[in-house]
Protein backbone atom coordinates (compact mmCIF):
# COMPACT_ATOMS: atom_id res chain seq x y z
CA UNK A 1 0.00 0.00 0.00
CA UNK A 2 1.04 3.44 -0.86
CA UNK A 3 2.27 5.40 1.97
CA UNK A 4 2.65 9.27 2.07
CA UNK A 5 6.68 10.26 2.92
CA UNK A 6 6.16 13.84 4.63
CA UNK A 7 3.19 15.20 5.99
CA UNK A 8 0.65 16.98 3.82
CA UNK A 9 -0.18 20.77 4.45
CA UNK A 10 -3.67 21.69 5.67
CA UNK A 11 -4.07 24.26 3.21
CA UNK A 12 -3.23 21.24 0.03
CA UNK A 13 -5.74 18.70 1.90
CA UNK A 14 -7.93 21.23 2.14
CA UNK A 15 -7.89 21.95 -1.75
CA UNK A 16 -7.96 18.56 -2.75
CA UNK A 17 -10.88 17.44 -0.73
CA UNK A 18 -13.11 20.47 -2.36
CA UNK A 19 -12.28 19.40 -5.86
CA UNK A 20 -12.79 16.23 -5.48
CA UNK A 21 -16.27 16.63 -4.09
CA UNK A 22 -17.30 19.33 -6.64
CA UNK A 23 -19.75 18.82 -9.59
CA UNK A 24 -21.32 20.65 -11.70
CA UNK A 25 -24.40 23.11 -10.89
CA UNK A 26 -27.68 21.70 -11.41
CA UNK A 27 -29.43 23.59 -13.68
CA UNK A 28 -33.37 24.74 -13.77
CA UNK A 29 -35.86 26.08 -16.38
CA UNK A 30 -37.05 29.54 -15.37
CA UNK A 31 -39.36 31.67 -17.51
CA UNK A 32 -38.32 35.58 -17.45
CA UNK A 33 -40.13 37.77 -19.74
CA UNK A 34 -41.35 35.03 -21.87
CA UNK A 35 -38.17 33.11 -22.59
CA UNK A 36 -37.31 29.86 -21.31
CA UNK A 37 -33.58 29.67 -19.34
CA UNK A 38 -31.46 27.53 -17.70
CA UNK A 39 -30.22 28.85 -14.20
CA UNK A 40 -28.11 27.03 -11.77
CA UNK A 41 -30.74 25.61 -8.77
CA UNK A 42 -29.36 28.22 -6.28
CA UNK A 43 -29.67 31.12 -7.98
CA UNK A 44 -33.76 30.85 -9.38
CA UNK A 45 -34.93 33.28 -6.75
CA UNK A 46 -32.13 35.94 -7.00
CA UNK A 47 -32.99 35.93 -11.13
CA UNK A 48 -36.72 35.84 -10.30
CA UNK A 49 -36.37 38.83 -8.49
CA UNK A 50 -34.11 40.99 -11.23
CA UNK A 51 -31.25 40.82 -9.26
CA UNK A 52 -29.61 38.68 -11.77
CA UNK A 53 -30.14 38.87 -15.94
CA UNK A 54 -29.59 35.94 -18.39
CA UNK A 55 -26.64 35.73 -20.31
CA UNK A 56 -28.26 36.48 -23.76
Amino acid sequence: MAVPKRKMSRSNTRHRRARWKAEPPQLVPVTLNGTVHRVPRRLVRAYERGLLRPEE
